[in-house]
């Protein structure tokens, strides 16, 4: 079975961030909307200033220069820098300067610039504090031209991608958005640790308990987490529930349903995990813990036996990574053995979506970024630094660079075939704020099921009854 991902109408990091993966908005009902300007050139048309040719296909113009803001979370921004160097010594390029920015705070540092008419011309809107989707669509170029011209190496860039990475970045049949690194979420771990020990890769949440039991013995944690990717968790109990139970649950809620959280995969996986809080196998004090210092106390000080999140955790944790951390990863858990998805179904997508707004002073310019990082040359090196590859295929070995991650990812990607999903609703919507505070009290004991199915419903009937809100089909 082929999972449907046509949207009527986002990732990820996603997801979240990931993660992954996740994004705050402007409180609902608050639009950016009313500031943007008309688009000029026909549409969607980036402005140019150059003469347009093969080897200048957006026609830059001589001497400019390109503003590019890029969120620095678990890939960095060094892989930007890297193609702006390549972009300044491109010799069709006349004198072609780009500025490259980092940033935590999308949303907040972005939002004004949006308003007051001055974007920058390349924006990587990934992060918790991402700019909400549902805010600007409109005042985006379409990137289309990006992907029908050719790379530096005098390819069609469409023909060198792997399929499907359009659709995240497509919204209402308007393509704004290209995410650049393709993410698997999973469920990582160290398989040296487990092969000390003697354990085995679980297949299903029914296998949770006696890992968590087998964990406990060692003085060791099932799962922990960090306060600000409590919803990383949300990640992998909606993933785990599509797994098992298809469309039936993935649908409903890209769509706000007002009974979406209480199907019974969902409502079987949050009972499986409270009773896995419940018997201690969750490291609690996660809501008082800096994401990262906890995802250390994982990778680094081996506390825990797994950790759900996109592919991004390698590159994140590197240099906080225990000597002969064989990190690898599988696709997040169905409930039992009786999935209605194919083996090996997964959540995979293309992440850390970037955008080039309609009013930024150098639109041909962010495109030109853009079409750099999408050479062979680009997309090689990131892979071989972040250990992750991108939407460019082969540009990773089958060794990996040496990363068992990364081969695990492969792995992934290859059991998986044409089965893949993603879940775009809760970034489209901005629910990620809201929801952090909800998780991160169920992961502390401190919550039912019942309540964090009435919470979490709670906002979602918010966001569908919210009628300044644009909803968006997603099939």
């Amino acid at each position: 079975m082929k999972m449907e991902l046509n949207d009527a109408s986002i990732s990820r990091r996603n997801l979240l961030r990931g993660a992954a993966t996740a994004a705050l908005l402007l409180p609902f009902g608050v639009s950016l909307a009313s500031c943007a300007a008309p688009s000029g050139g026909g549409g969607d048309k980036a402005k140019t200033g150059g003469a347009v040719s093969a080897d200048n296909p957006f026609g830059v113009a001589a001497n400019s220069k390109v503003d590019a803001v890029i969120f620095d979370g678990g890939y960095g921004i060094d892989y930007v820098e890297n193609s702006a160097k390549i972009m300044e010594a491109n010799k069709n390029l006349d004198g072609v300067s780009v500025a490259v920015a980092s940033s935590t705070k999308i949303a907040q540092e972005l939002q004004p610039r949006f308003v007051g008419g001055n974007p920058p011309d390349l924006i990587d809107n990934s992060g918790a504090n991402s700019i909400g989707w549902n805010t600007i669509l409109d005042q985006l170029e379409t990137l289309d031209d990006v992907l029908e011209s050719d790379n530096l190496e005098g390819t069609k860039i469409s023909d060198t991608l792997f399929g499907g990475v359009k659709d995240p970045g497509t919204f209402d049949g308007r393509f704004v958005a290209l995410n650049y690194v393709m993410t698997v979420y999973g469920i990582w771990y160290s398989s040296s640790l487990f092969e000390e020990n003697g354990w085995n890769v679980p297949t299903s949440w029914q296998d949770l308990k006696a890992l968590g039991e087998a964990a406990k013995a060692k003085g060791k944690y099932l799962f922990l987490w960090g306060k600000e990717a409590a919803t990383y968790y949300q990640t992998m109990v909606v993933d785990s529930a599509v797994i098992q139970a298809g469309d039936d649950v993935r649908v409903p809620l890209e769509n706000l349903d007002p009974k979406a959280w209480s199907h019974p995969a969902i409502q079987g996986i949050l009972e499986i995990l409270h009773d896995l809080i419940a018997s201690g196998y969750v490291k609690p004090g996660g809501g008082g813990t800096q994401f990262t210092q906890a995802q250390a106390q994982w990778s680094l000080d081996q506390e825990a036996l797994l950790y759900p999140s996109g592919s991004w955790i390698e590159n994140e944790m590197k240099k906080t990574t225990a000597d002969g951390f064989k990190m690898m990863g599988f696709a997040e858990l169905p409930l039992d053995g009786n999935q209605t998805t194919p083996k090996g179904t997964l959540r995979a997508e293309a992440g850390e979506p970037f955008i080039v707004p309609k009013k930024a002073k150098n639109p041909a310019g962010g495109k030109e970024l853009l079409r750099t990082m999408l050479s062979q040359e680009s997309a090689k090196a990131f892979a071989k630094s972040k250990l992750a590859p991108t939407i460019v295929k082969d540009t990773v070995p089958a060794d990996g660079f040496g990363s068992t991650a990364l081969v695990s990812q492969s792995e992934m990607l290859a059991a998986a075939g044409d089965n893949v999903f993603t879940i775009k609703s809760f970034n489209l919507y901005g629910m990620n704020s809201d929801q952090l505070p909800i998780w991160n009290s169920f992961l502390d004991g401190k919550m039912t099921v019942a309540e964090i199915t009435s919470q979490l419903q709670a906002l979602t009937d918010k966001v569908r009854e919210d009628d300044s809100v644009t909803k968006i089909e997603i099939k």
